[in-house]
């Protein structure tokens, strides 16, 4: 009768090492009292999704408020999803949001004494591990093929009982360890699957750090630990690598909440203490009235490539989710008349149990107040940078002259309430192109409207009068006078009360002639400030187009 012992040691010849070694190799971390271990730990299986930056951001504030550490974990082990150079990408997206890792596995390299950090490197560990389990009488080599799994599924079907391999239903769980050898030396494909101890008829408990007290059945099912291939599952070498890593705290989502119970399993057969879970609410999208969650399928919002290509500040994007994470944020925010959110006091009991709708209004209210805050120089930098990774006629604007563009950028800026007219660096183009003179001829060409009821040529008249009266290099009140004064004349009230008095008595009002010359001068009777736009242009350039508009009128 072959022990198990000696099944353990047959199955893993190679394993020299003992999970002792392993614990003296990756000892329990010396931190300050509180300090918390939390991790980011994706597949390398595409782009990084807003769910995803939402866990790392909550992970990494997490650690860094609590003088912990964060790492970055690559989670390979499915070999058939992985794309080649999706975890480097992840790694740059997630540093352009701020979020760096003390350790993990950066761009291939293991930084830090706890790696290593790519799960397809530690396969040694995860056998080590199994080895122990094995010679416990905790774990088993499995034959079944898929013909069989569904065979045992129908049967549950039949029985109307509970799916899963199980007790009865774990057909292999049983055999000698003499039978084992046998079909492995005649060459029979295995698997290596988790001996469970427990009874789903009975309940596990455990203290979620956002949900409290979660309730549910316990786990008896038999999962794979160790497929064919020589990789271990994700419930397996989860629990390996946060034991040994010394995560205190996992956040991850919702999603991840039926599955504690295998995990928590398989820590109590290891005698491993287990972290604290933390399963954080999924974002959300109404679809035709019905809730669910973002979808990198469905939704062009689900990939944070989406809000980088369209020019959103990544402090933006951060500040929306963490308005997500704490209710109190923006209550904060405005009392502390700041968006800072590594000065907020956050705190993962405050998070909702809810899935929060993603509202792009709020990302857009959020992102408008940081770029109206930005100082000058710095949104030039940004607005630069973005440009020339993904609007290169914009960026080529820029490059002919800085200054310029800058001056178009600073428009109302260092004002008590400054203007907010960009939700993304994107919008920006479309609403100055006014500045640049062969797109301003563009728009001449397409036709100018101006007010609905004035004969052109009091428009030219008007026209002509302010290009003669207007003044440059004063205060805007005095250049409005001077404005207001044109408009007297040409018979316009001199404010809105008395054009509302009696309208019939006038034109129209001075807000009128103002947006005549507003759009004369930048094809719209929207802009922003018009005694900056013209300070802007210069009287040379106002002059010249004045006199390219009276010429069409």
């Amino acid at each position: 009768m072959i022990s198990n012992e000696e099944l353990a040691e047959f199955l893993f010849p190679d394993v020299k090492e003992t999970i002792d070694d392993l614990e003296n190799r990756y000892p329990v971390r010396t931190l300050p009292e509180g300090a918390q271990v939390t991790r980011f730990a994706p597949s390398p299986t595409g782009f990084l999704h807003t769910g995803s930056l939402f866990t790392a951001l909550i992970s990494y504030t997490v650690a860094k408020q609590s003088k912990g550490v964060y790492f970055f974990r690559l989670e390979d082990t499915d070999t058939k999803r992985t794309i080649e150079g999706s975890g480097d990408l992840l790694v740059d997206q997630l540093e352009q949001f701020g979020i760096i890792a003390d350790e993990g596995f950066v761009r291939g390299e293991n930084i830090g004494n706890y790696g290593p950090y790519r799960q397809s490197d530690r396969k040694m560990i995860y056998r080590t591990v199994i080895k122990e389990l094995v010679r416990r009488g905790r774990a088993y080599p499995d034959f079944c093929t898929p013909e069989d799994l569904d065979a045992i599924r129908k049967a549950h079907e039949a029985s109307k009982v509970l799916p899963g391999y199980y007790g009865v239903y774990a057909r292999d769980r049983n055999l000698s360890n003499d039978e084992r050898v046998a079909r492995i030396n005649n060459g029979t494909p295995y698997v290596i699957r988790f001996y469970s101890n427990g009874d789903h008829d009975r309940k596990t408990k455990f203290t979620d750090a956002i949900r409290g007290e979660i309730e549910l059945q316990d786990n008896d099912t038999d999962v794979v630990i160790l497929k064919s291939d020589g990789l271990p599952t994700y419930h397996f070498a989860h629990v390996c690598d946060d034991h040994f890593m010394r995560t205190t705290m996992i956040t991850r989502g919702e999603e991840w909440i039926p599955s504690t119970p295998i995990h928590l399993d398989m820590f109590r057969a290891l005698g491993w203490k287990a972290p604290k879970y933390a399963h954080l609410p999924s974002i959300m999208k109404l679809d035709h009235g019905n809730k669910r969650k973002l979808s990198k399928r469905k939704d062009v919002e689900a990939a944070v490539s989406y809000f980088l290509d369209a020019g959103y500040p990544t402090e933006a994007l951060k500040t929306y989710l963490m308005s997500i994470a704490n209710s109190s944020f923006e209550e904060w925010a405005m009392a502390n008349k700041t968006f800072e959110i590594a000065r907020f006091p956050f705190s993962i009991k405050k998070m909702s149990l809810e899935g929060a709708l993603f509202d792009i209004d709020k990302l857009n209210y959020f992102s408008k107040e940081i770029i109206a805050r930005m100082p000058i120089d710095d949104e030039l930098k940004m607005v630069d940078a973005w440009a020339k990774a993904h609007e290169e006629s914009t960026a080529k604007r820029i490059d002919a002259d800085p200054a310029y563009f800058k001056k178009i950028l600073n428009i109302e800026k260092d004002r008590k309430t400054p203007r907010k007219d960009y939700a993304k660096f994107s919008d920006i183009y479309p609403l100055v192109k006014f500045f640049f003179e062969d797109e301003y001829d563009q728009m001449l060409k397409a036709g100018f409207s101006f007010k609905e009821g004035l004969p052109k040529e009091e428009v030219a008249a008007l026209l002509k009068d302010i290009k003669g009266a207007l003044p440059f290099g004063v205060e805007e009140n005095v250049w409005f006078d001077a404005l207001k004064a044109v408009g007297v004349a040409h018979g316009f009230a001199a404010n809105n009360k008395d054009y509302k008095a009696n309208p019939e008595a006038y034109k129209g009002s001075v807000s009128d002639v103002a947006e005549i010359l507003r759009v004369a001068l930048v094809g719209s009777p929207i802009s922003p400030n018009l005694h900056e736009v013209i300070e802007i242009l210069g009287k040379d350039v106002v002059n010249a187009r004045l006199d390219k508009v009276i010429a069409t009128l």
